[in-house]
């Protein structure tokens, strides 16, 4: 070990009478915060800093999702951060990411500083001290304990991983079979000859419902909407074909990174332009996967337009291939009823089923559900306004993390982290022990917009938690949730100094 090392690494103690001191503290060891702590080192290895995370182990949703055929819903050469390249197929199974943070862990010295185990409840920031202090709740002995930090990054993701969002329905008590969220998945469900219904129709359903097909008596899918979805291959050509040509994997990951990052602004860009052509682009590309004579207006004809939700990917097409084989099929209706059985729909019939699964999505966290006081006042977030989408007005020394919706996460994990960065090298060029956005006197009756606009984006489980959310504005710097193809070209230019951030 360095003598750098010697000074920077904190000393593992974790005692309750005795706060440990970190220069910047990260909430959360996924991918966020992981991304966070290798950028954070890289710039700054002087600094000391730990990340704290309430499970037992790496990963955030890689790590709590654990349903069959879990993997990702984007590229993993964009996925991938931008400073590991990524060697694998583009689509990734879960276990198979959790490889690849573990690779970065340990290629940055990282799990010495990862407290697993560790739930942040509150953090309270004093203006005198110029310091937080965050309450931790050890989730293994229950045991309290304190930290205090310089800076405090939240990286904890926005999954509320304790309880996935779960509606109820009429007779679910007497159903006789078992119900239960992709979220909380037994490790022991053996779905052998079981007649299975699958109610969702994103992400988590057409992922879940090819790798249960196969061993499963039936699938069914009941779905009160449809999504939109794309069937690229498991590795995009241009892959496979630099690979054959020994092309070094750092340029492999590049290219790909770039041509994935192309595809995608494009989708965009025609989802705001042309949507109706977007539209019957992905229609007409599912046709040909499909079974003969298969309603394609009625099971896959979204009631939002292309990109308002995320278009969810099935690699190979692995989802339609079981709606080929008979192994699946989709119901399009509304559940009128549980049965003993299974479920009435309005149509009045009854999908007979052992187990029933419901896909129905997650409850957003509003940054971990952590109580903030800003000198010992309560931070109401629905009152405040984002800056950039990084951090928060009236909130000193926090940054957070929150990644793209319809791109891949990633591609904004590494974006923010060069800003907030750029944004600790500003503080120590002015000797500014504290930084806080502040509206300025032009921002003054700026019209205050919900955190997501649906004319933009309308997923469920956003509109379901704009009323816990904090604002944007009308104007930057207290705008969010861009396209890439925008923030790629708008932060990394961010002026740090045009009075929306307070200096002291």
């Amino acid at each position: 070990m360095t003598v750098t090392e010697q000074r920077t690494a904190p000393e593992r103690r974790d005692d309750p009478s005795h706060p440990q001191h970190v220069d910047v503290l990260i909430v959360g060891a996924g991918v966020s915060g992981i991304g966070a702590a290798h950028h954070l080192q890289e710039r700054f290895p002087e600094k000391s800093f730990l990340l704290l995370d309430a499970q037992d182990d790496r990963g955030g949703t890689w790590w709590t999702h654990r349903y069959p055929g879990v993997r990702s819903d984007s590229d993993l050469f964009t996925y991938g951060y931008r400073f590991k390249p990524w060697r694998g197929p583009s689509i990734a199974a879960g276990e198979e990411i959790l490889n690849y943070l573990d690779e970065v862990i340990a290629e940055d010295d990282l799990a010495s500083r990862i407290r697993y185990q560790h739930r942040v409840t509150a953090a309270s920031w004093s203006s005198e001290d110029r310091r937080w202090t965050v309450q931790v709740t050890r989730v293994d002995t229950g045991e309290d304990l304190r930290f205090t930090t310089d800076f405090l990054w939240m990286c904890q993701g926005y999954y509320n991983h304790a309880q996935p969002y779960q509606p109820r329905w009429e007779g679910m008590d007497r159903f006789e079979g078992q119900v239960l969220h992709p979220q909380q998945w037994p490790d022991d469900l053996d779905l052998t000859g079981k007649r299975v219904v699958v109610i969702g129709s994103g992400s988590t359903a057409a992922t879940l419902i090819p790798a249960i097909a196969q061993q499963a008596a039936h699938v069914t899918m009941l779905q009160r909407s449809p999504s939109y979805f794309l069937a690229p291959p498991l590795t995009h050509e241009l892959a496979v074909t630099l690979r054959q040509l020994e092309i070094p994997e750092e340029w492999t990951h590049e290219i790909l990174r770039r041509a994935y990052t192309a595809q995608f602004n494009e989708l965009a860009r025609l989802a705001h332009e042309a949507p109706d052509e977007l539209h019957a682009f992905l229609m007409e590309s599912m046709k040909p996967l499909l079974p003969e004579d298969f309603d394609v207006d009625k099971h896959f004809t979204p009631r939002y337009r292309p990109w308002q939700q995320r278009i969810a990917i099935v690699p190979e097409g692995d989802l339609f291939a079981a709606l080929r084989e008979g192994k699946a099929s989709i119901v399009t209706d509304t559940i009128e009823t549980f049965t003993e059985k299974g479920i009435r729909v309005s149509s009045g019939e009854e999908l007979e089923a052992d187990v029933v699964v419901t896909a129905t999505g997650f409850n957003l966290s509003v940054l971990g559900d952590v109580a903030f006081t800003v000198d010992g006042a309560a931070v109401d977030f629905t009152e405040r306004v984002t800056w950039r989408g990084l951090m928060i007005s009236g909130v000193p020394n926090m940054a957070y993390v929150f990644g793209y919706f319809r791109h891949s996460w990633t591609l904004r994990v590494d974006l923010v982290s060069d800003l907030v960065i750029r944004l600790m090298e500003t503080m120590q060029l002015k000797d500014a022990t504290m930084v806080v956005p502040t509206l300025r006197d032009e921002d003054a009756g700026m019209q205050l917009r919900p955190w997501s606009d649906p004319e933009d984006f309308n997923a469920g489980y956003v509109m379901r938690s704009q009323h816990v959310l904090f604002k944007q504005g009308d104007r930057e710097p207290w705008t969010h949730m861009l396209e890439h193809g925008a923030e790629m070209e708008i932060l990394p230019k961010a002026d740090l100094e045009d009075g929306s951030l307070l200096y002291r």
